[in-house]
């Protein structure tokens, strides 16, 4: 046996759209999607990172909702973490999926479709189903797993949480393994990137957090240090600088959105991660003139895990999601949580209608 013959093999280089990525580089690929009416070519863009050692390929997704930005920023914060250098596998971020309403602040696209009920997509279809075909042809087809990354829509906030409608064991345990402060299993959705993608046996998690067209500090970090847990837990980086969640992941059960009773302005007393009980009274609307307020109250005891931010409402806008949980457990398992965060160091710096 010859000296060649016994090195290991160098990985085969990663290929995604025309482009080759060779085993422990990176590099940032642009996808043509489409050509504006002025001309102005528009492309998705996706950073590839190619690790010199094999292991699964996970793709970290954000703005599939173009005002949804606080995954944006995850993303950013993600690239540059040091974690990557001796990544195993392959990862795939790609934080502005739907370029055409981030750059309008708006959720949809130009053709005022929703890009989450426009998958699988057609390369022959409208704007927004060449876009969901683009992204399943090139990032959820070459992918074992997937995060995608969202927050509630403008004027509404999301206590961080994961949503995961799991087809094997595996998935939950990721979930878990995320560490946000709540995890609900949710059903999937008719167009949206998670059913489509369950289609091609990748499970993807959907991590909802923050406002629309806002940044959140404490989401941000949730968000960045549960997408290394779940690196961690598949194998694909190290444990320096991964910390374990201290707390469970609350599991959800059912929940209710609470609906203004009239409309009128809103004073809102309690705010998401607020433990409540059957009876308690979150808010009080009342006329311009203060001449009629009408309560805002719990019908059942929970937890707050979104909430209206705009206090002008019409009778029947939600204004408070409340999940059923044991309360007793719940405030102290958060307290702890938002603790860890704030202690962490490594990091310096939706769909409701």
């Amino acid at each position: 046996m010859n000296a060649d013959s016994r090195k290991p093999k160098k990985r085969p280089a990663f290929e995604i759209g025309e482009f080759v990525i060779e085993a422990g580089t990176r590099r940032t690929v642009d996808l043509p999607v489409s050509v504006l009416s002025d001309h102005t070519p528009v492309s998705m863009s996706v950073h590839v990172v190619h690790g010199a050692r094999p292991g699964p390929t996970l793709f970290v997704s954000a703005a599939v909702h173009g005002d949804e930005i606080i995954g944006v920023e995850i993303a950013r914060r993600l690239l540059s973490v040091d974690s990557l250098d001796g990544l195993r596998g392959t990862l795939l971020v790609i934080p502005i999926v739907n370029t055409f309403g981030f750059h309008s602040h708006s959720r949809y696209l130009p053709d005022r479709r929703d890009l989450n009920r426009s998958f699988p997509g057609s390369a022959r279809g409208s704007l927004a189903a060449r876009l969901a075909q683009l992204f399943m042809s090139e990032v959820v087809a070459r992918s074992n797993y997937g995060i995608d990354l969202h927050s509630a829509a403008i004027h509404r906030t999301n206590l961080p949480q994961i949503r995961v409608s799991p087809s094997r064991p595996e998935t939950l345990e990721l979930a878990e393994a995320f560490g946000a402060p709540v995890m609900l299993v949710s059903s999937l959705r008719e167009g949206s990137l998670r059913q489509a993608a369950q289609k091609h046996d990748v499970d993807i998690l959907l991590y909802e957090a923050g406002e629309g067209l806002r940044f959140d500090e404490f989401a941000a970090r949730v968000g960045v240090s549960g997408i290394l847990r779940v690196m961690r837990r598949l194998g694909m980086v190290g444990p320096r600088g991964v910390t374990r969640p201290k707390h469970r992941s609350l599991r959800g059960g059912s929940s209710t959105w609470l609906r203004a009773p009239a409309g009128g302005l809103l004073r809102a007393f309690k705010t998401i991660g607020d433990s409540v009980q059957e009876g308690d009274v979150l808010g009080i609307v009342s006329d311009p003139f203060g001449e009629r307020e009408r309560p805002v109250t719990a019908t059942s005891g929970g937890l707050i895990i979104g909430r209206s931010n705009l206090p002008v409402v019409n009778e029947g806008d939600a204004l408070f999601h409340v999940m059923q949980v044991d309360t007793d457990h719940a405030e102290p398992a958060l307290a702890g949580m938002t603790a860890e965060v704030g202690r962490d160091p490594l990091f310096d710096e939706d769909e409701i209608i």
